[in-house]
């Protein structure tokens, strides 16, 4: 019994794109805090991911598909109840950037249109069904949304296809109306915004824009995780709407 009132007093938080990168630096970073994770992404649990009741607290879920976020959002809310918990925080990290042949750059001419379709649905509409699908349980708690926008959002990158580019731009306009819109429930939303970091998806290319950046270096994965901690902590009780840039400097 002593072991269940543990579980049930665990801070939670839902993570989405979990699986690598960012996603996965960050559940190793609110595990290592003692917070219980539930996972999302495309791909099954594997089984090298190092963190406790990865398995029990995995969803496989495709954003790109409507009908499996509202799964996803049931899902959640199943194994939420199931222990008594309420939801401390939702990351919204997933996304896509679908590119052309041999990695080309899709630019706003020649993007169809089914891609710029399911691009904003992974990276725009899933964000914030999951937001709204879970207000009450965030609520309960006070809880913390972040959403990962990019650098991109707000200029034009060599890399980056344009779909990609102008959803991260919408959901970094997102943030700020749901900070107004969630704000009297007590739930803060606040977005990051990372440059170049250092992930197994770097665009061959990416040591010419090092070369710009006042750091001169790549971000980590774990300086990302950082910064998302301090937003779900009570470290950052009175931001919101904020969209924290994490580039080295490559903003300015």
């Amino acid at each position: 019994m002593a072991e269940e009132t543990a579980l049930d007093e665990r801070r939670v938080i839902v993570l989405t794109g979990a699986s690598r990168g960012i996603g996965h630096a960050t559940v190793k970073r609110f595990s290592r805090e003692g917070w219980r994770v539930i996972t999302c992404s495309r791909q099954a649990f594997s089984e090298d991911c190092p963190w406790p009741a990865g398995p029990e607290d995995h969803i496989k879920v495709d954003l790109s598909d409507q009908e499996d976020v509202g799964y996803a959002i049931s899902e959640i809310r199943r194994r939420l109840e199931a222990n008594g918990s309420c939801l401390h925080a939702l990351v919204n990290n997933a996304a896509i950037s679908p590119k052309a042949e041999k990695g080309a750059r899709m630019d706003s001419i020649r993007t169809p249109m089914h891609v710029w379709r399911d691009v904003f649905q992974v990276n725009f509409f899933a964000p914030i069904m999951l937001a709204r699908g879970l207000h009450a349980e965030l609520a309960k708690a006070q809880g913390s949304i972040v959403n990962v926008t990019s650098i991109v959002g707000s200029r034009v990158h060599p890399f980056a296809g344009t779909a990609y580019a102008t959803s991260k731009a919408a959901l970094s306009s997102l943030t700020r109306e749901m900070a107004a819109d969630f704000g009297p429930a007590g739930i803060r939303v606040n977005a990051i915004a990372p440059g170049e970091i250092d992930t197994a998806i770097l665009s061959p290319g990416t040591e010419k824009i090092v070369e710009t950046i006042p750091l001169r270096r790549l971000g980590k994965t774990s300086e990302v995780a950082d910064i998302i901690y301090f937003l779900c902590s009570g470290q950052s009780s009175y931001v919101t709407g904020a969209e924290l840039h994490i580039n080295g400097g490559q903003h300015v």
